[in-house]
Parts: structure tokens; C-alpha cells; sequence
């Protein structure tokens, strides 16, 4: 691994540190992306919707969330890239779970006909290898995820007067694994040669169950519809010699 992968490597996980932090990764991205592109790197921000699911409990839904992060795409080869970053705001899980006992009585005669929206959020962080076919803006990816859960709650909601105008939020995170580690494939297409915008389709494959202590199995699963938009790489690739493959 050469130097300046390594620096961006130390970059990466020095942002992921800061928006653990502080939650200020969009701010960041903004203001220093330009600093972060070069000839053989692109840096941008990438985000869209998720739609999750949670393989193993016999009842449930997908559901749906926003998804936002950073990444950068470290060029090997001319077609071939390796994509890294890290998606600070995702959140897994499932809906439509049915309701279980809590362990007061009051609570539990309210929310029996109630369902769950179980909301795990991560920190995620791909490791993809990307190739871009020959005279063709098309694109292929795969490659190992690794997630760090930073909170979990289920939503409990039932109608009494009003559609879900019964709420009760129980924190779940302690009862889950905190990493979790699988593959992710996708296909994309960009729109412009160059630093145009990415458009890409995702599944990511949980291969580690993440339960301690609920019932039943875990293994995340999510298809990722997501935009990758460039921050700087235009005034990098203007600043910057360019150097050969």
C-alpha cells in the first residue's frame, strides 16, 4: 500500500472518528472536499434511501430510511477503483414486528395489539472493489461491509383515536451485537465523464448473527438506492498535474 492511500486510509478514519464525535461529517465534507481530491482520488458525499430487513424473526416488514455519508474512490487501474468511506447515517432493522411483553403489566395490556418498527442504526464502512467497463459508463462493485451499531430502539405504535397515536420507544441497543460484518454488490452508471454524479443500486448481505438476547436470529439485509456526488473534484482535477495509470 502506497503513502498516499495510506494518508487517505488515516483520513478516513480520522472523519469517522469526528463525526462519531460530533455528527458534523456533512459540514466537513463540505468545507475540506477539495483538499481530499487529486488526480488518483475522488471524495464525495453519498446518500439516498435504504430499504432494510431483518432476516431470521418470522414476522416482519421492510422498511425504509434515509441513508448519508462520505466516501472516496481510490483509482488502482484506468476502469478498476477501490471504493471506501463511511456511511454515517444508516439505520437498519425491520417494521411490522409483532409486540412482546415488556414486564409491566399497565404497558403490556396497552401495546398488546400493537406492532414494532425496530430501528438499528450503524456505522457502516464498504470496502468495495470497483470496475467501470470499456467505453461504457456502467460500473460493477463488490466487496466486504463492516458496521459499527451505535443505537437501537424499538418503536412500539398502535391506533386508539388516531392512526399511531399510541407511541412508546424501548432502547434495544445492549440487546445487540455491536459489530456486524457482510457483503455488499451493487451496479451503477455514471452520468458524466470525468467527476459526474454516481447512480448506483446496492444489496448488502449480513453474514453474522447480531442477536444476544431477542428471540430468533438477526442478519441484516439492505438495498441501497444512493447518489455519489463529488465534492471539490473539479477544482482538484484543475489544480492537479495528471499522472498515468
Amino acid at each position: 500500500m502506497n503513502f498516499s492511500i495510506k494518508k487517505h486510509l488515516v483520513t478516513t478514519f480520522s472523519l469517522f472518528v469526528m463525526a462519531q464525535m460530533a455528527h458534523g461529517q456533512v459540514l466537513i465534507s463540505l468545507l475540506f472536499g477539495d483538499k481530499l481530491n487529486s488526480d488518483k482520488i475522488e471524495f464525495g458525499l453519498d446518500g439516498g434511501i435504504a430499504f432494510s430487513q431483518l432476516h431470521g424473526p418470522p414476522s416482519s416488514d421492510m422498511a425504509n430510511a434515509l441513508h448519508l455519508g462520505f466516501y472516496f474512490d481510490f483509482y488502482l487501474k484506468e476502469r478498476l477503483k477501490l471504493h471506501t468511506g463511511v456511511i454515517v447515517k444508516s439505520t437498519m432493522g425491520a417494521k411490522a414486528l409483532p409486540s412482546y411483553p415488556l414486564g409491566d403489566d399497565e404497558l403490556d395490556q396497552l401495546l398488546t395489539n400493537a406492532t414494532v418498527r425496530r430501528k438499528l442504526g450503524y456505522f457502516n464502512i464498504p470496502a468495495l472493489v470497483k470496475y467501470q467497463f470499456k467505453n461504457s459508463q456502467f460500473y460493477v462493485e463488490a466487496g466486504p461491509q463492516l458496521g459499527w451499531l451505535h443505537k437501537g430502539f424499538d418503536e412500539f405504535s398502535d391506533s386508539i383515536l388516531e392512526d399511531d397515536d399510541l407511541l412508546y420507544e424501548r432502547k434495544i441497543k445492549n440487546d445487540f451485537k455491536r459489530l456486524d460484518f457482510g457483503m455488499t454488490a451493487g451496479i451503477g452508471y455514471r452520468l458524466m465523464k470525468g467527476h459526474g454524479m454516481n447512480l448506483g443500486i446496492r444489496y448488502y448481505l449480513g453474514m453474522v448473527d447480531i442477536n444476544k438476547s431477542m428471540p430468533n436470529d438477526h442478519y441484516n439485509r439492505s438495498l441501497y438506492l444512493s447518489v455519489g456526488i463529488p465534492i471539490g473534484a473539479g477544482k482538484a482535477e484543475k489544480d492537479a498535474v495528471k499522472t498515468p495509470y
